[in-house]
């Protein structure tokens, strides 16, 4: 064996030798020094007058009649070193990438003709300029041979040499007693992969190979044992353990069970998994055990029958009835059944603890606004409402369905209501050409719905009963909620006997006279549960501002404030503010106009949030709000009405000042703590002052105040505190003309609400409660001021004082406390209009 190894060792050395010795040779062509012999081969002589280094020879002449004979001979024979050297150039450039231009590669063949136009005329050997360029192509040639070596040795993947670098480091360095066997090229580790015949692949694994898999994971292991399952020995004819796919594996599942620590039935699941192709249960584990499908069932089971049960208390439960399972299979099973998620989304959806499935109402709400949020901003910047929309929309109302918590239907209105409204917010015009209208949409598309009339009886002006023959129709238009009417009189209204007079007379007496129902019943000899009836009447709706008018008016400055009041009768959950409720009031600031007014069961940011809503939903974009110091109403004004300034009540400020002062000094501070005093004295003076500079000067020296009192009395850091923190939102008012610092308009709109209010001290329902607030809103809006009020708004209504133009309304005559008259009469022996 070592006689072997040195014989492959010597032939090695041998051929190495013979490389170094042609590359020598090589080497000397290229540079035009070829020796004259060279291990016996004969090298062509020199030509005469030819010098073989790279000056020509200086001494010597060549006679003139032999000069073209010299220069033909070195033409003929040296052009094939000039043509191996323009070749060797041409193969660099192009395997450095064809860097440079082309014309280096002409370079050689430049050299030797300037070095034989030195021959065929020897004067020009004699001048300095061509003994100079003869040199200059010279050092061109060898920098551009040198150069393009250089860029095609960069190209070159030594990585690919490794193999070769190795193999002859182990030939030096091995040793005559531990004779090592050199791998051949084709010997090295390769893998090659064939498509079959049948569509399957083969891969094909030569040489020395290592795998690494980390096992941070259960699921690298798997592929780790599919890997080394799948691996087959060339030629093997064991019969036995063979796979389900007719193989003998090369590494037995025995084997990989010992290696990996993995029991052997786990693995003969994985290949079951893979043979099948069934891909989820292969991928799906990520614990050690086998989670089967049967135990996945029975986890989601337990978990759909107690959904309020979270991981840990489901695997408890299971440990306890005698199943074999983890608690990383619990969660794994939770987790890829979607049940987890489906939990979390009932969490954030329902109250799980409730005694009922019910929808929490802060998802709802939340819902339900953003909903509302895309829809005006589709309205504001008149788009149509795409269909998604309208399809979330849906899911809610079906959803709210589902659970028993959709709103009631509004109250349809009485049909006299839509004379009422005609005759008060319309130009009213007596119906001269015979023909009868619909009351509710005015279309003539009617027909006789019996041929015999009733009587209808009503009182006159004398209070006696009379009686006028009418008929019933039926409204053929499609668009009509009115499905039949009767066809009555002007002045009479259906299902009454009293005139329209004694209706309105009614409303103005309870609403513009502050009286009650039973003193407002008493004086027109009704019932006082008539007259709330006639009353709640006109409550049905909210006065409909852009339709009577065709625009909304404000200042651009509004004022919000809430007002609490007794609801007995509402859907609220028990506690102790069940009974109460909350009124939101939107009034412009210098035009005392109630521009929204609404009720809701709780006083919160949600509240806020729907209420800000739907005056923006009714087309007010203000520049200014005006609040109170709650502080549910930052975030929500910056949501809703993103350009206004929000603008706190210094009224109150200083109110809330001074009771943190009280607070921190004691209720006898004036007389214990003379500095408390000075302190609420220098807060006052901030707001006094008639510059924003001048008051923000006065604001950081009462802040650079803080370390001196807090050390002396701790508890007065809370009135350093409440100031910093509602400065930004108090000082919008200082030096302002436009920004009101109170809001004292809404207050004073509250108290007229309460003169209302206290009559009766409080709503049964929040039905009722909410059509008392469209009565309040019409009658508020169109009353004028008293006479002893400012100058700037005496005997003007809000609606005036807003631009709005009345004069055609009777309604403003009604709230004024006139008399309305308008020509209506009735005829005892009416002309009945042939059908």
């Amino acid at each position: 064996m070592q006689g072997i190894t040195r014989l492959r060792v010597y032939q090695l050395a041998l051929v190495v030798l013979h490389a170094l010795v042609v590359l020598s040779i090589l080497g000397l062509a290229l540079l035009g020094q070829l020796p004259e012999a060279a291990a016996g081969w004969l090298i062509q002589p020199a030509v005469p007058g030819m010098p073989m280094g790279r000056r020509p020879a200086s001494g010597g002449c060549i006679q003139r009649s032999s000069q073209l004979a010299v220069l033909e001979q070195y033409l003929a024979v040296s052009w094939r070193p000039v043509l191996l050297r323009s070749l060797l150039l041409w193969g660099l450039w192009a395997w450095s990438g064809g860097l440079g231009p082309a014309w280096l590669r002409l370079v050689p063949w430049g050299l030797w003709l300037w070095r034989g136009a030195g021959l065929g005329w020897p004067g020009l050997r004699q001048q300095a300029a061509w003994v100079w360029g003869a040199e200059g192509l010279w050092q061109v040639q060898r920098l551009v041979l040198v150069g393009y070596l250089g860029l095609g040795l960069s190209q070159v993947r030594w990585d690919h040499l490794a193999p070769w670098g190795l193999g002859l480091g182990c030939l030096v360095a091995q040793s005559e007693e531990s004779p090592v066997a050199v791998a051949r090229p084709q010997d090295a580790a390769q893998v090659t992969v064939a498509q079959q015949a049948d569509g399957s692949y083969k891969a094909t694994l030569c040489g020395h190979f290592t795998l690494t898999v980390a096992g941070d994971h259960p699921f690298r292991k798997r592929l780790l044992v599919l890997f080394l399952s799948l691996l087959d020995e060339p030629g093997a004819t064991r019969g036995s353990r063979r796979t389900r796919d007719d193989r003998t594996p090369f590494v037995r599942q025995l084997q990989l069970a010992a290696w990996l620590g993995v029991p052997q039935p786990h693995i003969s699941l994985w290949l079951r998994y893979w043979h099948s192709g069934d891909w989820a249960n292969l991928l799906s584990q990520s614990t050690p055990e086998v989670l089967t499908a049967e135990l996945v069932e029975r986890i989601v089971e337990v978990c759909a029958t107690f959904p309020t049960w979270g991981v840990a208390r489901v695997y408890q439960y299971l440990r306890a009835q005698g199943l074999a399972v983890t608690a990383p299979q619990v969660q794994q099973a939770v987790t890829q059944s979607g049940w987890q998620r489906l939990q979390q989304i009932l969490r954030t959806r329902y109250d799980l603890s409730a005694p009922v499935f019910a929808l929490r109402d802060g998802w709802l709400v939340g819902q339900l606004l953003g909903q509302v949020r895309a829809l005006l901003e589709l309205l504001e910047a008149g788009q149509s409402l795409p269909a998604e929309v309208r399809t979330s929309l849906a899911d809610l109302t079906t959803l709210a369905g589902e659970t028993a918590t959709l709103p009631p239907p509004p109250v349809k209105a009485l049909p006299w209501l839509w004379r009422v409204e005609q005759v008060l917010l319309g130009d009213w015009q007596a119906v001269t050409d015979g023909q009868v209208r619909c009351p509710a949409c005015g279309a003539d598309q009617v027909g006789r719905k019996s041929a015999t009339p009733r009587l209808k009886k009503y009182y006159n002006e004398q209070h006696a009963v009379c009686e006028v023959a009418v008929y019933r129709y039926y409204c053929r238009n499609s668009q009509c909620a009115q499905g039949s009417f009767t066809n009555l009189p002007p002045g009479l209204l259906p299902y009454s006997r009293y005139r329209t007079e004694t209706h309105l007379l009614a409303l103005q007496m309870y609403a513009w006279g502050y009286a009650t129902y039973r003193r407002t019943g008493t004086a027109l000899g009704v019932a006082s549960l008539t007259a709330w009836r006639w009353v709640s009447a006109w409550g049905v709706a909210r006065l409909p501002i852009a339709a009577l008018f065709g625009v909304v008016r404000s200042s651009g400055v509004i004022d919000v404030d809430e007002k609490f009041v007794l609801v007995p009768k509402n859907d609220k959950p028990a506690g102790k503010m069940r009974r109460w409720m909350y009124v939101y009031l939107a009034v412009d600031a210098w035009t005392y106009d109630l521009l929204h007014i609404a009720i809701y069961p709780h006083n919160d940011q949600a509240s806020a949030t729907v209420f800000l809503l739907a005056l923006r939903a009714k087309g007010y974009h203000p520049q200014v709000i005006v609040t109170d110091l709650r502080q549910d109403y930052g975030p929500v004004i910056a949501q809703v009405f993103p350009q206004a300034v929000h603008h706190e009540c210094i009224f109150h400020a200083l109110q809330q000042a001074q009771k943190h002062v009280k607070d921190a000094y004691g209720p006898d501070y004036v007389a214990q703590h003379p500095e408390a005093v000075q302190l609420k004295q220098q807060i006052y003076r901030i707001f006094d002052a008639e510059t924003r500079v001048l008051a923000t000067e006065r604001y950081l020296a009462v802040l650079a105040l803080r370390q001196e009192y807090v050390q002396t009395r701790p508890a007065a850091v809370v009135i350093f505190d409440f100031l910093e923190r509602h400065w930004p939102r108090l000082n919008n008012s200082i030096a302002s003309s436009l920004i009101p610092a109170t809001n004292n308009t809404v207050e004073r709109v509250i108290g007229r609400f309460d003169q209302h209010y206290q009559n009766f001290g409080g709503f049964e329902s929040i039905a009722d409660a909410q059509c008392y607030l469209a009565v309040f809103e019409k009658i508020y809006r169109f009353t004028p001021f008293s006479q002893d009020a400012q100058p700037s708004v005496r005997s003007k209504c809000p609606l005036q004082l807003a631009g709005y133009d009345i004069s055609h309304l009777p309604m403003a005559t009604l709230c004024a406390g006139h008399s309305l008259v308008w020509p209506v009469q009735t005829q005892e022996a009416a002309r009945v209009p042939s059908p």
